[in-house]
Formats: structure tokens, sequence, C-alpha cells
């Protein structure tokens, strides 16, 4: 091919230079067509909440229904948030299938609580059931933390605070938002809910009722299961049905989208975009595909924890506080030490910023040390970390080396587990909880002389009795510190035992018997004490639990005459790190037993655990353990064997 010559050459650029046009024979100049450089497209913006914790370790929200919860747990997470899910307050199904959606997308989901007058004025109740009647403006919004306010204003006000650019509604739910907010209906067929969410949902996933909350709790963010309420009906058609036609194809979806995001944007023409002053609730059936954000799931905060009791009522806070990264732990009393699942659900947590929904709670000051406690996964024998109900107690008593104060001298310390473990399996074929081995070691001995210090009690050496409480601690054996002071104060000789006190499965007793007045003398007289001394080893008993993340201790007052415990109705039973038991210890024929375990129940303060002696020589005739259970009433929490 001839190489172009430098003339024709000329002539191209000078055609350049003339704006693209031709002289045509005739002298006519032409103009030819113009490449227009392809733009490069703008990438989709991505929208991101923002989650934030409170700023206290510890925060308990008190709310009065639950559409308040769901308002102060969206409020106390989340400091903006671009998309939002909202279901309607009395339709679990749809709750439960708005919890997948807003864990999917990182949302906070809320209820509206609006009645059937409400629905009307949002533009369902047209005269001839067109549902085309205008909305109308919606009502300005109060403080969303008034609790007082109208739901619906309350939640608008939440999604303004929020930010959001857009609305998933499931079920009929009726969303005040401002213009600007796209407000879509999540479409019935699963597939196309998945699209809109821009994540692979898991299978569905039957929830049985009492069980919401509790599925909710175990969401993953990455793969959020469909949750569906066993027996309930499909969702109720909603406008979604005009969105998304045959239903395989949400607004906004986009095949292929990250899993965990929201669908990106889909290109469009001009003349597709939606209106500038088409409003939230008017968009609802026609909502442009791009008016869909892009969004990612926001950052989760390090260790923080949601705890709620476990009702139908959590079931929307549990969601939010799953979207926003935090792990929910049910626990049921309000106690995270009550039970073994609720102690290793928190010390697996190891949480750091605790916030927790509802009075069962109590304060966040009382909260703090309970999960403290929870924290440290170390359980009673028999599980959990608080001792009664749901559990019974059989133990030996008496010192170790001594056949003289009690059963338990009677063999070496393998032996004594043994017997223990033994006695209390009868026991446990007796009843459905249970039923745990104890030792009560006789840690101070009355004596009949003065002792060198003159208070006629003998201190046994406190590592003489730490194989023992550890060996017990190895086999599921609880240990009772038992003291008989003489004439010195219960709370000196406790702080003596410190050490033993310390360990997970030990308690102490008081035995009032053995507590003697400066002129008096054991054999010759029967001690008693204040209830101003038994308070202050309740105080300092509980602080030292607390303070050493314990689990709950056992303090037992042992008494079988009224006059062996003076004031006790003044006994303080405020502390939880305690369980306070009497131990009713008289010996004798059974009708005196009887009267006796009557005669110190009568007036008793309320919540108070109840104990109950067989002595083996002395009882008339000794009770069987059928006898025990069958004959005391109510059926005594503690039984010992002397």
């Amino acid at each position: 091919m001839p190489r172009p010559t430098r003339t024709a050459l000329v002539a191209v650029v000078a055609l350049a230079l003339a704006g693209c046009s031709v002289v045509a024979p005739d002298g006519e100049r032409e103009s030819l067509p113009t490449a227009t450089p392809t733009p490069t497209p703008e990438p989709p913006t991505v929208h991101q909440g923002e989650v934030s914790v409170p700023p206290d370790a510890t925060t308990v929200l008190d709310a009065a229904d639950p559409v308040a919860a769901a308002l102060r747990t969206s409020e106390t997470l989340f400091a903006s948030a671009p998309v939002a899910v909202v279901a309607p307050a009395d339709d679990v199904a749809a709750q439960l299938r708005a919890a997948s959606a807003a864990v999917a997308l990182g949302a906070p989901l809320l209820l509206d609580a609006a009645d059937d007058g409400a629905a009307a004025e949002a533009g369902e109740g047209t005269e001839d059931g067109s549902g085309d009647a205008a909305s109308p403006a919606p009502t300005p919004s109060p403080d969303a933390s008034d609790e007082s306010a109208p739901p619906t204003d309350a939640t608008a006000a939440e999604l303004d605070r929020l930010e959001v650019l857009a609305v998933l509604t499931v079920g009929e739910v009726t969303v005040d938002a401002t213009e600007d907010v796209v407000v879509v209906a999540a479409p019935q067929d699963d597939a196309a809910l998945a699209e809109l969410l821009g994540t692979e949902l898991g299978a569905a996933t039957p929830v049985a009722a009492g069980g919401e909350a509790t599925s909710v709790a175990g969401l993953d963010r990455a793969a959020p299961a469909l949750l569906a309420l066993e027996g309930a009906a499909p969702p109720a058609p909603g406008a979604e049905d005009e969105t998304t036609g045959s239903g395989t194809e949400a607004p906004g979806a986009t095949p292929g989208a990250t899993p965990g995001t929201s669908p990106a944007p889909s290109p469009s023409s001009e003349e597709d975009e939606a209106p500038e002053d088409e409003g939230s609730e008017e968009s609802t059936d026609d909502a442009p595909a791009e008016a869909w954000p892009l969004t990612e799931l926001p950052e989760a905060p390090e260790a923080a924890t949601l705890l709620v009791t476990g009702g139908t009522q959590d079931l929307a806070p549990t969601a939010t506080a799953r979207a926003a990264g935090l792990a929910v732990v049910a626990v049921p009393s309000g106690d995270p030490r009550a039970t073994s699942a609720t102690v290793q659900a928190v010390a697996a947590a190891a949480p750091q910023t605790v916030v927790a929904l509802g009075p069962a709670f109590g304060t966040p000051e009382e909260l703090a040390w309970k999960v403290r406690t929870a924290a440290t996964g170390v359980e009673l024998p028999g599980g959990g970390q608080v001792l009664f109900p749901g559990r019974r107690m059989v133990a030996l008593y008496g010192t170790p080396g001594t056949s003289a104060l009690g059963m338990l001298g009677e063999q070496d310390l393998p032996g004594s587990i043994a017997r223990a473990q033994q006695l209390a399996a009868q026991y446990q074929a007796l009843t459905p909880d249970v039923v745990v081995p104890a030792f009560e070691i006789i840690a101070t001995v009355a004596a009949a002389e003065a002792t060198p210090d003159g208070n006629y009690s003998r201190e046994l050496p406190v590592e003489s009795f730490v194989p023992w409480v550890e060996a017990a601690r190895d086999a599921g054996v609880y240990v009772v510190i038992d003291l008989q002071p003489g004439r010195t104060d219960f709370l000196t000789q406790a702080k003596m035992y410190e050490p033993l006190l310390r360990y997970p499965n030990v308690g102490l007793a008081l035995d009032p018997e053995w507590r003697l007045a400066p002129d008096q003398v054991h054999l010759r007289q029967i001690g008693s004490v204040g209830i101003d001394e038994v308070n202050t080893v309740a105080d300092w008993l509980a602080q030292l639990t607390r303070d050493n993340a314990l689990p709950q201790k056992l303090l037992v007052l042992h008494q079988f005459r009224l006059s062996m415990v003076q004031e006790r109705e003044r006994l303080d039973m405020s502390h939880e790190e305690l369980a306070l038991m009497v131990h009713v210890d008289g010996q004798g024929s059974q009708p005196a037993k009887q009267d006796t375990w009557s005669a110190l129940r009568r007036t008793a303060p309320e919540g108070l655990w109840w104990g109950w002696k067989n002595f083996v020589d002395e009882d008339l005739p000794m009770l069987t353990p059928e006898q025990t259970y069958g004959g005391v009433q109510p059926v005594p929490d503690f039984v010992s064997y002397q």
C-alpha cells in the first residue's frame, strides 16, 4: 500500500482543524459526526451506619412496651443508619422475617403500633378500598426519648435521628418519613428478598412460639437464616406485589451483589428517574431501583453484649443488637449468675460493655458485679452461681480426724467424699432438683475449759482444711466452714478463715449455741448472738464475695431456740451475694423436732432457706431419706448428718 503524500496529510490535518467538516464537489461544507468520549462512570456511594455503645460499662434500659424497647435499643446502639426496618408491633411472624432482614442489612428494627384509624389515615382506607387516598403530611415528631409520645411519632423521630435514606417494611405498617426517604415493602418471595438485601439468606428456619428472641440472638450477620414462625400464615400482601411483579425481582435487586450489603444502583436513563417531589410513602409501590442505597454492615463494637430476658418483647431489640454486631445473651431471671447456661454464655462473650433491657436486671451497679462474676465462668457444684432454688444439699457434719464430733471424721478424705456422694444419691431419687453432696466442717471447736487465749474456742489451722476444700471442689462437693466462737465474736473468727472462703465452693455457718457471753461457759449455758453481729458478718462475707467475683455463698445460722438469735426479724436479707439459711438442728423425738421446726419458721423473715439435721444416735428415731423429704415440710434445702 503506497504511503500517503505530504499533501494528503496536510489535508487530513486541515479537516481536523476545520471541526471535522469537508467541502463537497459543489462547494458546500458538510459536517462529519464528532466522536463523543465515553464518560467514566462514577463509583456507587456505599453507605455505612455507625454503631455507638454507651460510655458506661453497664447500662440498663427500661422500656414500658415492645415499641418503646425497640426505640430505646436503636437510640442506644446506633448513631446513624442509612437503612432501617419497620414491622408491626402486633405481628410476631412479620417481626421474625424483619429481624432476618435487619441483621443482613446491619440496620435497626423498629416497630409500628399505629391502630386501624392511623392506618386508614395513611392511605389504606378509601371508600372503594383502592388505597389511593393521599397520605396526610406527617405529624411533627416529638423527642423519641419521650415514652408518652404516640408510638408512630416516636418511630418517625427515630428515623429522622438516624438520617435514614430508605426504610424496609415487613408486614402491614405505616411509616411517617420525610419525602427524601424511600420506603420499600419487603418481597414475600424469599429469593427476591435475598436479592434486595444483597446477601444469601439461609434456608427458612421455623421458630417455635416462645423461642423468637433466642432464635434472633443466634443470627449470623454474614449469612442470617430466614426465620419464620411455626404455623404462621405468610405475610399479608402489601405494596411489594406491585413493586416486584411476579415476586422474583425486588426493587433495586442486583444479581451478584456482595453478601452482607444492599444491591448497587441500576443504570437508568433520565426518563426513568423518580420525580423529585415524590414522597416516601407514595414511593412505596413503585420505588425506583436506583433509589435503594448501597450499604455495608457497620463496624461491630469490641466486646459489647446485650442482655435480655428472652421474651417476645425482646425480639426487635435483639435484632437491632445483632445488626450492630453485639452478642446477645438471654437471661430469663435477670441474674446472669442464675444458671450454667447464662454463666457460660456471658463468659464466652467476655463483655467489656453491657447493655441490658428491662427492670429484671436491677440497677447498673447491681448488674455490673453479677456480670463480672458470671464472666469468670466458675460454677458451683451442680452448676450455675446461685445456690437456690433448683439445688439441695446433703452434708456430713464434723471435723476431720475425729469421730467424736460427727460422721465427717469417721473416715479419711477419699472415704468422706465417697460417703457424702452415696448419701446424696439416696436423696437424688426423691427430687427433681440437683442434690449436691456437702461437708460441714467444724473449724473452730467449742472447748469446755479456757483456751490459752481465753475464748473457750480451739481455732484449727487454716492449712489443715485446704486439702479437704480442694478435693471437695474437684469432686463436686460443697463445703461449709462452721464456727463455734466461744467468748470471741463471729466476725473475728470468720476473717481467720478468709483464705478458705475465697474458694468458690465454700460457705460459712454460725453456731450461736457456742457463742458465749463474757461470764458464760460451754455446757453450762446455751449461747446466743445478737442480730447486729450476724448482719456484720453478712456484710463482710457479701463484700468478700462481690470483690472476688465469687459464686453466691451460703451463710447458715444454726438454731433450735428462738432466743439463740436475738431480734432475728431484723436479719438483713438484702445481700444477693449470699443465700441465708436457718439450720434447725435440735435433737430428740420426732414430734419435738417438728414442733421446733414449726416454731422457728413461724416468725422467720421472708426469703430464708431451711436446713434440717439428722442425729444418728440422738434422734428417736432418725428419719430415713424418704421420711426426711416426705415428712418435713417444706422439704429442707439442706440436710446434714451428725
